[in-house]
């Protein structure tokens, strides 16, 4: 097989869920299980760190990832979806998993693979442990892919589990309150295993701290010493000791805050609690360089300079809040938003989110994956002026023919989306 005829296997025979949606999505794991049986049990073999979350997973790793380079050790790295290219979701060091790995790993288990009908994600998860198992990396952060008790990453026996916040996302599978939604993400906290919690919130803290108990990790309360459980945005590192203790950072979006307030509290009860050594200077060099490190995109980033512009994947209510706060503070005469989402995301929130000033144009457009809400639909919703063209590549000429000199553009909406717009800055 070729690495295209692996890819569309992988598409057609068990159709993930970026493409498909809901139908793709399996729960439990006994799946997960027999099929890491079937290739060794990778997962009993790795020192990892498991992220759940509902937003700033994918940042929060690739922060951590940084760090853990930085500081000498070989890293997997494991997230999605991806945005070009299915190998971004497996990196080591930071470069994709390369063609032959993702062949040989098909070609090897093609046979069990047709005979149980894993999911997608299944499969990938499975390849990505057998691989970082068979490059020996020192380490491997892990991100869910949807929730944590039932997500098939969940096998693992972590060093630490982190959580980086809770919103209305996926309600379908994990619940429609936060409280429940907050029980599916918990699922990661594992026994007597240190927990990261990134923010706070009134109606989920208990959520944690019941889980915690559960886990033998809360002591005699948070206070105490012998408690494993943080809530990173109680620890105080970025409110009154930023310039001292939180290095400067190469991501510039507002939420990246959050983020990287989570990575760093994460990493020192990594290094404190986990055996893990990081140097002071691993800190600064993996915060000031994560993207060139890990190959992070799409995360507040400029594309173009002359006419600014910039992406971002911010895909639902709880992400986008932040992306239309740094949408206005942006100083440009005019700012042309391309945006287009999917059809099982909370669009009509999000639309009331999104700025309404003189100076923003909007063109809405169709994101390329079968989940998404037409261009039409979602200049409907918007009820306001607005342009609709459907191809995504057509949507941007469109802006760059508009806009002038000393204007912004800006694309966001979908992780499809900001596919489309990372190959067309190519």
């Amino acid at each position: 097989m070729t690495y295209n005829e692996t890819v569309d296997y992988l598409y057609n025979s068990r159709p993930p869920f970026h493409i498909i949606g809901s139908d793709a999505y399996k729960s439990g794991l006994d799946n997960t299980l027999r099929l890491m049986a079937h290739v060794g049990n990778p997962h009993e073999h790795l020192r990892t760190v498991h992220i759940a979350g509902t937003n700033g997973k994918g940042s929060t790793s690739h922060l951590i990832a940084a760090v853990l380079q930085a500081a000498g050790l070989k890293v997997g790295l494991y997230t999605s979806p991806h945005l070009i290219d299915l190998r971004e979701r497996i990196r080591i060091n930071g470069q994709p998993v390369n063609e032959e790995k993702v062949v040989g790993f098909i070609e090897k288990n093609k046979e069990y693979l047709d005979m149980v009908q894993p999911s997608f994600f299944e499969t990938m998860t499975a390849m990505a442990f057998a691989i970082f198992v068979e490059e020996k990396v020192d380490i491997a952060v892990i991100e869910t892919g949807l929730g944590g008790r039932l997500d098939s990453t969940n096998v693992l026996s972590p060093l630490i589990s982190v959580v980086t916040n809770i919103g209305m996302d996926h309600t379908e599978f994990l619940g429609n309150t936060l409280p429940q939604i907050a029980r599916e993400k918990a699922g990661i906290i594992k026994p007597n295993t240190p927990c990261v919690i990134g923010e706070s919130h009134p109606l989920t803290d208990m959520v944690f701290i019941e889980r915690a108990r559960e886990c033998n990790i809360l002591g005699e309360g948070l206070e105490t010493t012998d408690c494993r459980i943080w809530f990173a945005d109680q620890c105080g590192y970025m409110r009154s000791r930023r310039k001292r203790e939180i290095p400067e950072c190469e991501l510039h979006g507002i939420y990246q805050e959050h983020n990287m307030q989570t990575a760093y509290v994460a990493l020192q009860a990594l290094r404190n609690y986990g055996g893990i050594h990081i140097p002071p200077i691993a800190f600064r060099e993996g915060f000031a360089h994560v993207c060139s490190i890990t190959g992070l995109r799409g995360r507040w980033e400029t594309l173009c300079t002359s006419p600014l512009t910039i992406c971002d994947t911010g895909h639902n209510s709880h992400g986008i809040k932040y992306v239309a706060e740094q949408l206005k503070q942006l100083k440009n005469p005019n700012i042309w938003i391309i945006f287009g989402m999917v059809n099982d995301k909370d669009t009509d929130v999000v639309m009331q989110l999104l700025p309404t000033d003189s100076h923003c144009h909007y063109i809405f457009t169709t994101p390329n994956t079968q989940r998404a809400r037409t261009a039409q639909e979602m200049l409907k919703m918007w009820g306001k002026e607005g342009v609709a063209i459907d191809d995504p590549s057509e949507a941007i000429r469109y802006a760059r023919a508009h806009v002038n000199a000393d204007d912004a553009i800006f694309i966001g909406g979908s992780n499809y989306l900001v596919g489309t717009a990372l190959q067309f800055f190519k």
